[in-house]
């Protein structure tokens, strides 16, 4: 980032560039367990399970790219070590050894909101401080919140249908 650039915000670069690539982790390890949860998901519902996983995936890849780029453009180096992803993590990895649509879907809700609140503490870290990266934050939790809002969206129909059928 240039010289001006850095001047610009109002915090330590170093600290602020950690953060991120928490964040950087947690993004690419939401990516495989969207991505792999789509290959293995079976049971109710699962072509619209699938098709949200896949979509979140994208979403999620999306993020890390955003992520990267202004680690770098802030003079860092991004996380290059996938080993190194689970020790950096805010929330986590959960195998998702269970294939069960549901389980699926309950293991993502929990990501989602454990994103949500990361993306959470980094805009309250940035306010003020840094816009470019609060807008960047700020569009990336709007998307996890919306993650999180359609996974519970398909939660509630699992759970009519189930309803429905048991009336039957």
């Amino acid at each position: 980032m240039g010289t001006e650039g850095i001047k610009l915000i109002g915090m330590d670069v170093k600290l602020l560039i950690n953060e991120l690539n928490k964040a950087l982790a947690d993004e690419w390890l939401a990516y495989y367990q969207y991505w792999v949860g789509s290959k293995i998901a079976v049971g109710v519902m699962r072509t619209s399970v699938v098709e949200e996983l896949e979509e979140h995936a994208k979403e999620e890849k999306e993020h890390a790219d955003m992520l990267a780029d202004r680690i770098v453009q802030l003079g860092g180096t991004p996380v290059i070590d996938p080993t190194k992803w689970i020790a950096l993590t805010n929330c986590g990895y959960e195998t998702p050894s269970d294939p069960s649509t549901i389980v699926l879907l309950e293991q993502n809700i929990k990501g989602e909101q454990c994103a949500i609140r990361t993306y959470r503490k980094i805009l309250d870290m940035v306010q003020g401080k840094d816009s470019i990266t609060f807008n960047m934050i700020r569009k990336i939790m709007q998307d996890e919140v919306d993650h999180e809002d359609e996974l519970e969206a398909i939660m509630d129909d699992i759970e009519k249908m189930k309803e429905q059928l048991s009336r039957s």
